[in-house]
C-alpha cells in the first residue's frame, strides 16, 4: 500500500455508519423516525416526537421484534452518531441526528 492509498482509506466513522445502514430494519427505522408523527402513535406519546424522539416500545411494536432486538439496533445506529438518546422517566426515546446523517452524505459523497 502506498501512501496515497492510506490517505484515501475511508474514516472509521463512516464505516462504521455504513455497517449500522446495512442492515435492511435499521435503515427502516432511521426512515421512520425521519417522520416520527407519521409512523408512530402520537396520541400514546408521553413526550413530543419531533422533539424528543419516539419511545422504544412504539419502534418495536411497528417492527413487530423482541425489544431486546430492538433496542439492540438502536444501540448500533447510536453507536454510529445516527440517533440520539433521551430518557424520560423510564422510557428511552430515540431521535435521528440529522446533522450527523448530513455530514455523514457529505462525507461519502467526497469518499466515493
Amino acid at each position: 500500500m502506498t501512501d496515497t492509498d492510506s490517505a484515501s482509506t475511508p474514516d472509521a466513522d463512516l464505516v462504521n455508519a455504513l455497517r449500522a445502514l446495512s442492515n435492511p430494519m435499521r435503515l427502516q427505522m432511521l426512515r421512520w423516525l425521519r417522520e416520527p408523527e407519521r409512523h408512530f402513535p402520537t396520541d400514546r406519546a408521553i413526550a413530543d416526537p419531533a422533539e424528543v424522539g419516539v419511545c422504544v416500545s412504539h419502534i418495536q411494536e411497528k417492527a413487530g421484534l423482541a425489544q431486546s432486538t430492538v433496542s439492540a439496533y438502536l444501540a448500533e445506529l447510536r453507536r454510529a452518531g445516527l440517533v440520539r438518546a433521551t430518557r424520560v422517566g423510564k422510557w428511552t426515546h430515540y431521535k435521528r441526528d440529522e446533522r450527523r446523517i448530513a455530514d455523514l452524505v457529505s462525507e461519502l459523497g467526497h469518499a466515493l
